[in-house]
C-alpha cells in the first residue's frame, strides 16, 4: 500500500491486497497454476488456440506470457453484469474474487520489499477474504458431475473458483470479433420463477425452482444449484436431497433461534463452443 492514501483518500472505495509480497495478492490467482485441479484455461497453448490466433487484429496483438496473464484484469471483472457480480458488494464475491471490511494487520510488513513506499492502514478497507471450495467436476457414467474429493481454502480460492467461466467468457467474445452472430455462442439466460429474495420459517420446505431459463443460441442448458456459506449470517452448510444439476432443488429449512441469512448461487452453462456461464443469486432469510 503505497504511503499517502490512508490519509489523504479517507472517504475512497477501493479493494486491495496489502503487503509486501506482490505474488501474495488475491489478484494472481487468475494466473496461479493451483494444485489438483485442471489448469487448462491458463495454458499457454488454450491462451494460443482461443485468443492469440484466428481472432482477428485483436488476437493477433495478445501477448505472449511473460511476467504474467492478464495483469489487473481482476479488478474489472466484477463489473461484468453476469448474475453473480455486484460491484458495490465485494463481499459477495465474483469474478474477480471476494473481499472483507476491515483493518488489516501489518505487524508482519517489512519496509522497502514494494516498488512503492509501504505504510500501515489505519483503518478498515475492502481486502483479503477466504472461501473453502470443493468443485464440482465431471462425471462420465450416471449423474453428470460430482463434487471432487478435494477441498481448498484461502484468499485465492474466491477468484480461481470462477476462472474457467470467466476465461471461456474470454474466448466467447473473441470469436465474436471474427464471427458472425449465427456462429459464434453467446451466453444463456437464467430466469428463476421466484424472487431472488427468499423468506421462510425453520421447518418449512424451500423451493428453488428455473425451468424457464433459455439459450439465445438454442443450446442445451447445464445447471448447478450450491449454497455459498461464507455469505450471511448463517454460516452452516445446508444439505439437500435433490441432485445439483436439475432446474430444480428443495430442502426444509434449517432450524434457527434468530432469524438468519445465507445465498445460494445457480449456475446455468451452455453447451456451445465455448461453454459460457451465467447466474442467478438468491438471497434465503430464515426466521425462527
Amino acid at each position: 500500500m503505497a504511503s499517502g492514501y490512508e490519509t489523504n483518500f479517507r472517504d475512497l472505495f477501493y479493494i486491495v491486497s496489502p503487503g509486501d509480497d506482490y505474488f501474495a495478492a488475491t489478484w494472481t490467482a487468475i494466473m496461479s497454476k493451483v494444485d489438483g485441479i485442471d489448469n487448462t484455461t491458463i495454458s499457454n497453448s488454450w491462451i494460443a488456440k482461443n485468443i492469440q490466433t484466428n481472432h482477428g487484429p485483436l488476437g493477433a496483438l495478445y501477448p505472449d506470457v511473460a511476467w504474467g496473464m492478464e495483469g489487473d484484469t481482476p479488478a474489472f471483472l466484477s463489473l461484468i453484469p453476469n448474475g453473480l457480480n455486484n460491484s458495490e458488494r465485494p463481499e459477495w464475491g465474483g469474478w474477480g474474487g471476494r473481499y472483507e471490511l476491515y483493518e488489516p494487520d501489518f505487524s508482519k510488513v517489512k519496509d522497502g520489499r514494494s516498488i512503492v513506499p509501504i505504510a500501515p492502514e489505519t483503518r478498515e478497507i475492502w481486502t483479503n477474504a477466504s472461501d473453502t471450495y470443493i468443485p464440482f467436476i465431471p462425471n462420465e457414467y450416471g449423474r453428470t458431475i460430482r463434487k471432487d474429493t478435494t477441498s481448498f481454502e484461502g484468499d485465492k480460492v474466491t477468484l480461481w473458483r470462477w476462472r474457467d467461466d470467466f476465461q471461456n467468457d474470454f474466448a466467447g467474445r473473441m470469436d465474436w470479433c471474427t464471427l458472425s452472430f449465427e456462429e459464434a455462442n453467446h451466453p444463456p439466460v437464467p430466469v428463476l420463477s421466484h424472487p431472488n429474495e427468499v423468506s421462510v420459517k425453520s421447518g418449512e420446505l424451500v423451493t428453488f425452482e428455473a425451468f424457464n431459463s433459455y439459450d439465445p443460441d438454442g443450446d442445451n442448458l447445464s445447471f448447478l444449484w450450491f449454497q455459498y456459506p461464507e455469505l450471511g449470517t448463517y454460516k452452516k452448510v445446508i444439505n439437500h436431497g435433490a441432485a445439483e444439476n436439475i432446474h430444480k432443488i428443495f430442502f426444509t429449512a434449517p432450524e434457527v433461534e434468530k432469524e438468519v441469512t445465507t445465498h445460494f448461487i445457480l449456475k446455468v452453462t451452455d453447451k456451445g463452443t465455448p461453454p459460457l456461464s451465467r447466474y442467478e443469486r438468491i438471497i434465503l432469510t430464515i426466521k425462527p
